[in-house]
């Protein structure tokens, strides 16, 4: 719902958009307190009926996930997994199947951030780590998911990329994977549409998340909140609500493309 500026309250009315659709959602902890992206689609996958397994490097992070998804009634589990690793991601997609029988939505929610560097000034093995958690773990997942799909009839995979993408600010490992993560999902869109899958990418600008929030005052999270022609915070909750969207029947005929949940930030030429 939403009131005079906007705001969304997270808990509205479930639809059933997802009943008894199975996903994966990848980084579906917080790191910190508060409600990052993954956790926020996870929850919502969920309350629209779907069953969600939620992967995270850190298993208490999941847990956390769990027990809030569990709480309002919804079926889920708590997987450990490193999904820059291929035997991990195998794993991840088998136990879901196991337990649930079937896969129909991969969301790809894990990233990392090495700050403001350059080419010049990056190290070669931060280079490295950050184009496969932000890149290579995509593309594993959904190696290993989309057979499964594919078997059942087809499926839908969101991948989360960035505004960095789009509009570079300095954060040149970082937008150089989500730029990666954006042809990624144009070239599936384009393999596997025969199989019934759709590919889409959401490109989030600056929300404020539990990532970003151990190194923001409240000035500058004000700022931030200013800069967009709505003039208002975007939070995990509207990314979420992008990845329902993408996930469920709604968007039967839309793949390929990169939604961005910004705030009218795309509009606006870039400021340095």
């Amino acid at each position: 719902m939403a009131g005079a500026k906007g705001t969304i309250v997270e808990a509205t009315r479930s639809r059933g958009r997802l009943q008894d659709l199975v996903a994966i959602v990848t980084g579906a902890g917080s790191r910190g307190p508060g409600v990052g992206n993954g956790k926020a689609a996870a929850v919502l996958f969920a309350r629209e009926g779907a069953k969600v397994a939620l992967v995270d490097s850190v298993l208490s992070r999941a847990q956390e996930t769990e027990a809030m998804i569990r709480a309002e009634g919804g079926e889920c589990f708590a997987i450990e997994a490193d999904v820059t690793r291929a035997a991990d991601c195998r794993r991840v997609v088998e136990e879901t199947v196991r337990r649930y029988g079937r896969l129909d939505i991969l969301h790809n929610n894990v990233g990392i951030d090495l700050g403001a560097v350059s080419v010049v000034d990056v190290d070669e093995e931060a280079w490295d780590r950050t184009m496969a958690v932000n890149v290579k773990s995509m593309m594993l997942m959904a190696k290993h998911a989309i057979p499964k799909m594919a078997a059942t009839g087809g499926g839908a995979i969101i991948n989360i990329s960035s505004l960095s993408a789009l509009r570079p600010r300095g954060l040149t490992p970082y937008t150089t994977s989500k730029g990666a993560v954006i042809a990624l999902t144009k070239a599936m869109a384009v393999d596997h549409a025969p199989q019934g899958i759709r590919v889409n990418c959401i490109a989030p600008g600056p929300v404020f998340t539990p990532m970003v929030a151990e190194n923001m005052t409240p000035e500058r999270r004000e700022q931030r909140a200013k800069v967009s022609p709505l003039g208002i915070e975007g939070n995990a909750w509207d990314i979420g609500w992008a990845a329902v969207y993408l996930a469920s029947p709604e968007a039967r005929w839309v793949t390929g493309q990169v939604l961005c949940v910004d705030g009218g930030l795309t509009l606006l030429a870039p400021a340095r």
